[in-house]
């Protein structure tokens, strides 16, 4: 058997599916389990000011509010900007809205404000791209696209959550424009794009991180077998 040690954009929705409706783990855990392992590293690359968390409103955004819950129990000032209206929100993700909300730590900037960005990041040590995840396929669009360059132009280093926004997940080719990221926190497995060398420049290093879906599973998909 060939060995894959990457997954493809279809590869990454049917693992997380079979884990979740045949495995029942539930999509709130694999959730918990990356933001709070991309939060774990963070902190292990070294923080110490504040982080700026962008957020979208798919799943990405979603692991992006995980992670500021996660830093401000370790003592890590995170602040959230919300590039979505918060009822755009579904599932995992507005659930997470909702912990933050009730606990006070929700700083939400609507997409008409985008341009007070550079301010934001001014000030901050780090900012985490939690923008798009795999599933994007098109081009970025306006004004996603201005806030993209805002955060690669900024002095902050940039820490991706699953890919930087605006990489093609198979391809590893940018759709437009793309973060470029100091570092990448990638889930399961590395994806298939990021084998394509001109994807370097916007991955940064990539660190892979377990969000607990069963060995089994993801052997699966890995071509895999353990001892």
């Amino acid at each position: 058997m060939s060995v894959t040690l990457s997954l493809t954009r279809a590869q990454v929705r049917d693992l997380d599916r079979r884990a979740i409706h045949e495995y029942g783990v539930p999509g709130e855990v694999l959730m918990e389990n990356a933001g709070r392992g991309a939060a774990e590293l963070l902190i292990s690359l070294g923080v110490h000011g504040r982080v700026l968390i962008c957020c979208g409103k798919g799943n990405n955004g979603g692991d992006g509010l995980v992670m500021a819950r996660h830093l401000e129990l370790r003592g890590v000032p995170a602040r959230v900007l919300l590039f979505a209206k918060p009822e755009e929100l579904v599932g995992e993700a507005a659930a997470n809205y909702r912990i933050l909300e009730r606990a006070g730590l929700k700083n939400f900037r609507s997409l008409q404000d985008f341009g007070s960005l550079p301010t934001e990041l001014e000030s901050a040590e780090w900012v985490v791209d939690a923008l798009f995840g795999t599933g994007l396929t098109g081009a970025v669009r306006p004004p996603f696209d201005k806030i993209i360059a805002a955060l690669s132009a900024g002095p902050c280093r940039i820490f991706a959550v699953d890919i930087p926004s605006g990489l093609d997940c198979d391809t590893g080719a940018p759709l437009g424009a793309t973060v470029k990221a100091h570092h990448t926190a990638t889930f399961v497995a590395m994806k298939k794009g990021f084998l394509n060398s001109a994807a370097q420049q916007c991955l940064g290093q990539v660190h892979v991180i377990d969000i607990g879906a069963p060995r089994e599973l993801v052997e699966q998909y890995l071509g895999e077998r353990g001892a």
